[in-house]
């Protein structure tokens, strides 16, 4: 951030970005399915923060309420990273980023869980584009989840 309270994203950072995004959105179902699966991997006991997988029988990757979930996380991340140097913020709607925050909040979404999604999120990415994958596009990505996850982080409330 600047002086101002503006996020420093740089125009490279924003053209790798932009670039990769484009190639993955047609794909952001199976990607963001692909996110999950990699999370729920790393860390297995995430299934139980969320209702429809906690006492499910189905495997979590057949459940047919976790891709449409998986996508909507996906295309938020990705959307918001591509929007981020021209807004100079994060530019997820107030009412969502409220609502995530108290989400996450209830659900005991801690730091660890965000960033266990983090590294999962570079990985999905680094799959999908490999032959544009770098060190400065992984940067980009991972700089442009950090200040979505602060955004949401602003707006979780401690439990009373």
């Amino acid at each position: 951030m600047d002086s101002e309270g503006k996020v420093v994203f740089t125009e490279e950072q924003e053209a790798l970005v932009v670039k990769s995004w484009s190639v993955m959105k047609k794909n952001s179902a199976d990607l963001g399915l692909k996110l999950f699966i990699k999370i729920f991997e790393i860390a297995p006991t995430t299934k139980k923060l969320f209702s429809f997988l906690r006492d499910s029988p189905i495997p979590a990757e057949q459940n047919p309420k976790l891709k449409p979930h998986a996508m909507s996380v996906f295309v938020m991340c990705c959307e918001s990273a591509v929007q981020l140097r021209k807004a100079g913020k994060v530019t997820v709607k107030e009412t969502t980023l409220k609502r995530l925050g108290a989400n996450h909040s209830k659900y005991g979404v801690v730091d660890e869980h965000f960033e266990v999604t983090k590294y999962a999120l570079l990985e999905t990415i680094k799959e999908a584009v490999p032959e544009m994958w770098s060190p400065e596009m992984k940067s980009a990505w991972g700089q442009a989840y950090d200040h979505l996850v602060a955004a949401i982080k602003a707006e979780m409330k401690p439990s009373p």
